[in-house]
């Protein structure tokens, strides 16, 4: 018989170590000769990422010793950070950003020890930073964006294509870098050749859109000294999101358009200028392009193409353009990155399930097999407490759809008392334009092992669902979304599962922000945990960066027509309406959420009675990376539940509540 235990005071094998240790992942795939590389995150190593090798025979290695951390800051979410290419006699080639100075280096790891740099350091602003990088051999460059900043504030920035001697002249004087491109448009991804060298195409767009709002596909001629001229729009618009553009084989032009409420995949010559679709569905075969240089798709020499595509869930599938035809991989993934790297029949990309994190996944295309080739996932613990999660759809105001994915408390030895409803935290995902992953995450495991159940929310505004879903969230944000997952919390509470006494409320970032805001207008939550959030609207916009720095504008309203919207919404507004216990964690070099927001709320917090901690981490940014931090803040977050829920623990450090 299981032993009947307490909610939320069960043993569990699951420590903070453990969770955060499974955290970090690889990214950034790329084929460079018959080797595979990619880039892999390693918290244990104060957060930095790094460049991993694998040969054919199936040795990898990490390719650069620390201090060498290989990340982008362009529009702060930075993007594809390096690119190789294979040299016959020499051993490859390849580039990549460094993240403590975001120059561009070279290095060529059979033949020198030490990479080089490609581009100076700037006395201006916040530098001078480099993303989506491509070598072009013969013209001995490498194409790339710049973000050039012109002055100290976050919006004093231009972005422009340009090209890099890979000679290193220009790494001591910007003058040597050629701009290609017109700085006409404020964003702009990383340029496609075509085939045969003649055509570039690139996507571009400006404020106040983001990029999931309206982009344009750009194509221009390439003279013969690589320079771009004749630039035009070929699809897209203020309605249009195109996410992703590449060639195929035979110099067609492929890219993904939400023009019909999904993004989905189309071909357009670029003679003709008529786009087709190639596989309509109401699925999504792209994303919001958060970071430049995400690949979605992956066109292959035989002319069919990789596609990562799904509702909700994502899957990999071969697409054969000339019939529609779509077949799946077979497997137990749950969820694909927007990575995808191919060479000859196969493709390598990240996969994810509800049981294995994230590994790098090869597909034969010739055999139809898929087989892990890298970051095998290990089970650290036993897996029979891994939690078991439910795909669910409940209805929220006006019966509209709230997606959802719920992880009931689960372990194999203890069960709770028949008269003691769980606890439950609603996790809210950050963005807001992103969504949950129906993956195998042991900081949610972290809580169900304890007996705390997790309802995870795509709340109205998450991707994944076509444009309508959301959209739901213009103009409605710190609405909908504070709607959608109260909506989520009730309807767990009226079925049963959940104690309504004990549901607290969880997310960072643009979560922190629904989290606050759910805290100060819905008395549903006993307390909550705010990590990086947005705290005050007006004030945020003017010290956030450039790239969300007019996100409002879709999010909230213009601000010059609905002024008083913003401290309407704004939880930093109404500190007095939040009567809940809160724990606050933030990072001190945080550029897009910065902590003045979450002092001038604690200010107006002071002697008002409520228990609350605050906790800052030197040397983070937006979103934690290093091990310390994590444990630090996950054990935070249980202790606050443990005290609010009156739940006995022992085994984690107290975290101190002051009023």
């Amino acid at each position: 018989m299981v032993p009947t235990g307490a909610y939320g005071s069960w043993p569990s094998p699951i420590d903070a170590a453990v969770a955060v240790a499974h955290d970090g992942s690889p990214d950034y795939v790329g084929m460079v000769g018959d080797d595979l590389w990619w880039t892999e995150a390693r918290p244990a190593e104060g957060g930095r990422s790094v460049l991993v090798r694998r040969r054919p025979d199936g040795e990898a290695e990490t390719v650069l010793p620390a201090p060498w951390n290989v990340r982008s800051r362009v529009m702060e979410y930075g993007g594809a950070p390096w690119h190789g290419a294979a040299r016959a006699g020499q051993g490859p080639l390849v580039v990549f950003v460094h993240f403590a100075d975001q120059r561009l280096y070279a290095y060529e790891p059979d033949t020198t020890e030490e990479p080089r740099p490609l581009t100076p350091l700037s006395p201006v602003g916040q530098g001078l930073r480099w993303v989506d990088p491509r070598i072009d051999p013969e013209r001995g460059e490498v194409r790339c964006v710049l973000e050039e900043f012109t002055g100290d504030a976050p919006t004093d920035v231009r972005r422009v294509i340009v090209a890099v001697p890979l000679d290193g002249s220009a790494a001591e004087h910007r003058a040597a870098v050629r701009e290609l491109s017109d700085g006409h448009h404020r964003f702009v991804t990383g340029p496609r050749l075509s085939p045969d060298g003649r055509r570039a195409a690139w996507i571009a767009w400006d404020h106040p859109r983001m990029p999931w709002d309206g982009t344009e596909l750009i194509l221009a001629d390439v003279a013969d000294d690589g320079t771009l001229h004749g630039a035009r729009t070929v699809a897209g618009g203020p309605e249009e999101s195109i996410a992703q553009a590449e060639w195929d084989a035979d110099g067609q032009l492929l890219f993904t358009s939400d023009r019909d409420g999904w993004w989905n995949l189309y071909r357009v010559d670029p003679d003709a200028g008529a786009a087709t679709a190639l596989c309509p569905r109401e699925e999504e075969f792209a994303g919001p392009l958060w970071q430049v240089g995400r690949r979605w798709f992956q066109p292959l020499d035989s002319g069919l193409i990789a596609v990562v595509h799904g509702k909700g869930t994502t899957t990999l599938g071969i697409l054969d353009p000339r019939s529609g035809e779509l077949v799946d991989t077979a497997g137990p993934w749950t969820r694909w990155g927007a990575t995808l790297a191919a060479h000859g029949s196969r493709v390598v990309g990240v996969a994810a399930s509800p049981r294995s994190g994230a590994e790098l996944v090869e597909l034969d295309t010739a055999t139809g097999r898929a087989r892990v080739i890298g970051c095998a996932h290990t089970d650290t613990v036993d897996p029979a407490y891994y939690p078991d999660p439910l795909v669910r759809t409940f209805t929220g105001p006006d019966g509209r759809a709230i997606h959802a994915h719920v992880y009931p408390p689960h372990h194999p030895d203890r069960t709770g008392p028949g008269d003691e409803l769980p606890p439950y935290v609603i996790w809210v995902h950050g963005g807001p334009t992103s969504n949950v992953a129906l993956v195998l995450d042991l900081e949610t495991a972290y809580f169900t092992s304890r007996g705390i159940g997790v309802v995870k929310v795509d709340y109205g505004g998450s991707t994944g669902y076509g444009r309508a879903y959301r959209n739901r969230l213009r103009e409605q944000w710190g609405i909908a979304d504070v709607e959608d997952c109260a909506a989520v919390a009730r309807a767990l509470a009226d079925e049963g599962a959940a104690d309504p006494r004990r549901i607290a409320i969880r997310g960072g970032s643009a979560g922190g922000w629904t989290t606050a805001a759910s805290l100060a207008t819905t008395g549903v939550y006993a307390c909550g945990a705010i990590s990086y959030p947005v705290l005050d609207l007006t004030s945020w916009l003017g010290v956030t960066h450039d790239f969300e720095s007019q996100y409002l504008e879709s999010l909230v309203g213009p601000y010059a027509d609905v002024p008083g919207r913003y401290g309407e919404r704004s939880p930093g507004r109404h500190a007095d309406r939040v009567t809940a216990p809160f724990l606050l964690l933030q990072g001190l070099d945080d550029a897009i959420c910065p902590p003045v927001q979450c002092e001038e709320f604690l200010e107006k917090m002071a002697g008002r009675g409520i228990p609350h901690a605050y906790l800052t981490f030197a040397g983070e940014g937006h979103g934690f990376r290093r091990a310390d931090t994590m444990v630090r803040a996950l054990e935070a977050e249980l202790s606050l539940y443990a005290q609010v829920f009156a739940i006995d623990r022992t085994d984690i450090p107290l975290l101190e509540l002051t009023k």
